[in-house]
């Protein structure tokens, strides 16, 4: 799965638990989120991966790969500093 990610342009992948069992995950791609989806989404370890963690999904409309809520940026550091 590691693999697969990292071929379909998963970049900078991490994910952030906490106690109450909230997961955010993140990542950057130089191409869209619908194409590292898609891409992810086509492989055979993907299948495999969704069926082994879809009970860990108790929440999850949807397969446990499929529950991306996206967010705006709203800071970054580097923009605000003077050149």
């Amino acid at each position: 799965m590691l693999q697969a990610l990292h071929t379909a342009g998963w970049r900078n992948y991490s994910l952030f638990l906490r106690p109450d069992g909230l997961l955010i995950g993140y990542f950057e791609s130089a191409s869209t989120f619908d194409e590292v989806q898609s891409a992810t989404a086509s492989t055979e370890v993907n299948t495999q991966w969704q069926a082994e963690m879809a009970s860990m999904f108790v929440d999850a409309d949807g397969a446990p790969g499929s529950g991306f809520t996206l967010l705006e940026e709203v800071f970054h550091l580097g923009d605000q500093l003077p050149t």
